[in-house]
C-alpha cells in the first residue's frame, strides 16, 4: 500500500483529494492536515465522508507529513510549497504540489505574475510539470511534480495538437475560459457568496490572470519558439467546471483533415474524448475526462477548439492522483473515474 499524506486537506482541492484516495485501492491514508480545523476530524468537517474518513486532522508540518508517507500532496496557497519543500524532504518522500510553485520553470516569471518571492529556485530544474497526456514519461521516477492549473490543463490540452503540428497562427490565439465558483477557494470572499455569484457572470484577471504564463510556457514548448496567448477568464455561478473556448487562424493550406489528424494523438488516452458536438461541464462532472470538440469557420478560416473538465478533479485533484499513479507504476486510472457523476 502506498502511504499518503495531503496538506491543506479542507480545502475544495484537498477534500476532493481525500475522496478519491479514500477509495483508491493502493492507498491508505497516513496524514491528513488542516491549519484551520487542526484536532478534529476530516468526517466533522466533510460528513459525506463519515465513517469512511476520520481521521484527526493536524496542523500542516510538511516533515511529520513525510515522515509518514510514501507521497505528500500539497494543496496549500501559492508561495508555501516553496518555503517548505527542500532537498530533505525530497530525500524522504514523493511531493506533488497542486499549487503553483513549481509550474512554472522560471524563478522571475513566477515572481513576476505571483508578486511573491520564490524560495526554492534550486528545485525548479527537478520540479516536472505533472500533465501526463504531454509529459508522461517525464512524470514516471520523479520526486517532485508540479500539478497543473485547471485553466491551464483545459486550455493547453484543447490547442496542443494545433500548436505542435503547426496548423495555427500562434501569434492570434484567444483563450475565451469560464469558471464554477469551487475554482476560488473555500476561502471567505464576499465575491465568492451566493448573492454575488448567483444570476451574473463577470470576466476577471483581464490581462493578468495567474495561469496566463503557464499556458505560454507549455504552449511555447510545442512550437519550439516563444508565444504569447490573449487569456480571458469568467466566472460563472456553478460549482464545478472549466469550459475553455479557443480561437485561432489556421495557416494557409490547412484543411480539416489536417485537423483530424493532429487530434488524433488523444486517441488511446484513457482521459480525453474527442467529442462532435461542443463540450459541456455536465458531462464531465466528477470525472478526470476532459472533452475536446472544434469547428472551422469557413467563412473566416478561424478554428474554434473547445475544451470541458471539471476544476476539482482533472483539473485539480484527480491530475494528482493520475500522476500518483505514474510515479508508483500503477495503472493510470486506478481510483479514478471516466464518466461523469452525472448523466444530465
Amino acid at each position: 500500500m502506498i502511504k499518503a499524506a495531503v496538506l491543506g486537506a479542507t480545502g475544495y482541492a484537498g477534500a476532493e483529494l481525500v475522496r478519491l484516495l479514500s477509495s483508491h485501492p493502493d492507498v491508505e491514508m497516513t496524514y491528513l492536515a488542516s491549519h484551520s480545523y487542526a484536532g478534529k476530524k476530516f468526517s466533522d468537517i466533510y460528513p459525506g465522508l463519515r465513517s469512511v474518513v476520520d481521521i484527526v486532522l493536524s496542523e500542516d508540518d510538511i516533515n511529520a507529513a513525510a515522515d509518514a508517507a510514501d507521497v505528500v500532496f500539497l494543496a496549500l496557497p501559492a508561495g508555501l510549497a516553496a518555503k517548505t519543500v527542500t532537498a530533505g524532504i525530497l530525500a524522504k518522500t514523493k511531493i506533488i504540489d497542486l499549487g503553483a510553485d513549481f509550474r512554472l520553470h522560471d524563478k522571475n516569471v513566477y515572481e513576476q505574475w505571483y508578486k511573491k518571492e520564490h524560495n526554492a529556485e534550486d528545485l525548479l530544474k527537478e520540479a516536472v510539470y505533472g500533465l501526463p497526456e504531454i509529459h508522461r514519461k517525464d512524470i514516471a521516477g520523479k520526486r517532485l511534480v508540479a500539478n497543473p492549473g485547471c485553466y491551464t490543463t483545459c486550455s493547453i490540452l484543447t490547442l496542443y495538437p494545433l500548436v505542435k503540428n503547426n496548423l495555427i497562427d500562434v501569434d492570434m490565439i484567444v483563450i475565451d475560459a469560464a469558471s464554477g465558483t469551487t475554482g476560488a477557494g473555500r476561502g471567505e470572499k464576499v465575491t465568492s457568496l451566493f448573492c454575488e455569484v448567483d444570476e451574473s457572470i463577470k470576466a476577471y484577471g483581464v490581462t493578468d490572470h495567474r495561469h496566463t504564463p503557464e499556458i505560454e510556457q507549455e504552449l511555447s514548448q510545442a512550437a519550439g519558439h516563444p508565444l504569447l496567448v490573449q487569456f480571458t477568464p469568467h466566472l460563472v455561478p456553478m460549482n464545478r467546471g472549466i469550459l475553455a473556448t479557443c480561437y485561432a487562424k489556421l495557416k494557409d493550406g490547412v484543411e480539416e483533415i489536417d485537423v483530424e489528424k493532429a487530434y488524433s494523438m488523444y486517441e488511446g488516452e484513457k482521459f480525453i474524448r474527442l467529442v462532435p458536438t461542443p463540450p459541456e461541464t455536465r458531462y464531465v462532472k466528477g470525472s478526470n475526462t476532459v472533452d475536446i470538440g472544434y469547428r472551422i469557420d469557413p467563412r473566416t478560416r478561424n478554428i474554434v477548439a473547445m475544451g470541458a473538465l471539471d476544476n476539482l478533479v482533472k483539473g485539480a485533484a484527480g491530475q494528482a492522483v493520475q500522476n500518483m499513479n505514474i510515479l508508483f507504476s500503477l495503472d493510470e486510472a486506478e481510483g479514478l473515474s471516466v464518466s461523469s457523476a452525472s448523466t444530465y
